[in-house]
């Protein structure tokens, strides 16, 4: 699904339209910006993208750990390959969020089942089944993890 987006040009006064899947910059952004805290400051890019072990076509790049964060929280940036999927499984003990960034998929929350756009927040408690299916375009994520994942 090609989403839209309509946006008034203020010099023309003409519009303009821009193809929602401009939220690969923001992607990228995040993916090559820096992590600053009181401490000091770490730079993302030269953070590596780490292959899902179990799930072909999944990788992530922890931008946050627990070491980070006091072994509050963790935060990645997750990329599924087109018609790639993390497959089912379970979180214990954490509370697990997604932010859809960009591409489109499908997600089976318990039983539930979510079709992923930008802008979809979704929650997933401990202990209960979840998968992604990513489209034909690919899923770009914002996952947290509570407690951390690693």
């Amino acid at each position: 699904m090609l989403c839209r987006v309509i946006r008034h040009d203020g010099d023309t006064g003409q519009e303009k339209t821009m193809s929602i899947i401009a939220h690969n910059e923001v992607f990228a952004v995040f993916e090559s910006g820096k992590y600053i805290v009181p401490e000091g400051e770490k730079d993302c890019s030269a953070l590596p993208w780490n292959n899902h072990p179990k799930f072909k076509g999944v990788a992530l790049k922890h931008l946050v750990t627990g070491g980070d964060s006091g072994g509050l929280f963790s935060y990645h940036l997750v990329r599924i390959e087109p018609n790639e999927a993390i497959g089912d499984h379970i979180h214990d003990p954490q509370l697990e969020t997604h932010e859809v960034i960009a591409g489109s998929g499908v997600c089976l929350n318990g039983d539930c089942r979510i079709d992923y756009a930008p802008g979809m927040i979704s929650l997933f408690k401990p202990r209960v089944n979840h998968s992604v299916r990513a489209g034909e375009n690919g899923l770009l994520l914002f996952v947290k993890f509570m407690p951390p994942l690693c």
